[in-house]
């Protein structure tokens, strides 16, 4: 079977040759066709957006399954995940095929070891309310076909990452989520255009599952941990942004409240920190349902 990922790219047949500016204009120009590719299956990122958002509504957990680039890419996603929208680290879950040694050094084979998938299936422990999510770029790999079978056994949601369109994974995928690049700058350099596409559309899968879950009120993170003085001062900004007020009372107010969403009920209602949190939880936390 052919992997396009694998083939030679006329367009960079001569970059061995090229000085530094020459190079990374050959770079960038084969970048550009990234966010085209990804334009061509938004449909089938918001079906993934719609479908995921809704497991997770009734508690379900995503995971990530990736090897090399793939995996470092899944597990970057998800560690930004509870700072960004105050979730817990178990809702969205990143693996790499041979563990933690993988994320920073080459471990020989371990995409292809079906045994390793299993040890991260298991430890994920999905249900029929979760979602597991399988990247790889030539969509092959044991490991990741592995995943999307066992997925499969417990009747949860499979999506399938990649950049080939006749890949393996596609038998296994709920959902098949292809962007068609052609041949890397680099042949067979798939961190290059197949890395930011994946990076691209996990963005996408994560951002637009949180909003979907009420963790944005317009375009703010009202969920966010306030974990050092960049971040607390982005709250403060988006608590008086919202409720009007100004940054000395905001900073007061979120001081007492805790949270920013709390903080913005409590102004916006006149009400306690204890009524703002009640409104919260009637509305499951959606902001906008309250204000």
């Amino acid at each position: 079977m052919s992997v396009i990922t694998e083939s030679s790219n006329p367009a960079t047949w001569e970059i061995d040759v090229q000085n530094g500016e020459q190079i990374a204009r050959l770079i960038n120009n084969e970048d550009k066709k990234v966010a085209v590719a990804v334009e061509k299956i938004l449909p089938q990122i918001g079906k993934a957006i719609d479908e995921i958002s809704a497991r997770l509504r009734l508690g379900g957990r995503m995971a990530y399954f990736g090897a090399g680039t793939s995996g470092r890419i899944g597990i970057l996603d998800a560690s930004e995940m509870p700072p960004t929208y105050g979730v817990s680290p178990a809702m969205i879950q990143g693996y790499i095929a041979g563990g933690e040694k993988a994320v920073r050094h080459s471990v020989e084979k371990a995409e292809d070891k079906t045994e390793m998938a299993d040890i991260d299936f298991n430890s994920f422990n999905a249900g029929k309310n979760d979602v597991v999510v399988a990247i790889s770029a030539s969509g092959n790999p044991n490991y990741t076909l592995r995943v999307l079978q066992l997925g499969r056994k417990v009747r949860a949601l499979t999506v399938a990452i990649t950049s080939n369109p006749q890949a393996l994974m596609k038998e296994y995928a709920d959902i098949f989520l292809c962007t068609e690049l052609g041949g890397e700058a680099v042949t067979g350099s798939s961190r290059m255009k197949s890395g930011t596409a994946q990076k691209m559309v996990l963005n996408m899968l994560s951002t637009g599952t949180m909003i979907r879950l009420g963790k944005t009120y317009h375009n703010y993170m009202v969920d966010l941990q306030i974990s050092n003085d960049k971040l607390l001062k982005r709250a403060i900004g988006i608590v008086a942004d919202i409720s009007g007020a100004d940054e000395q009372t905001a900073q007061k107010t979120l001081e007492v409240a805790g949270n920013v969403k709390v903080a913005c009920v409590m102004i916006i209602k006149n009400c306690d920190k204890e009524t703002a949190e009640r409104l919260l939880a009637q509305n499951e936390g959606i902001l906008r349902r309250v204000i």
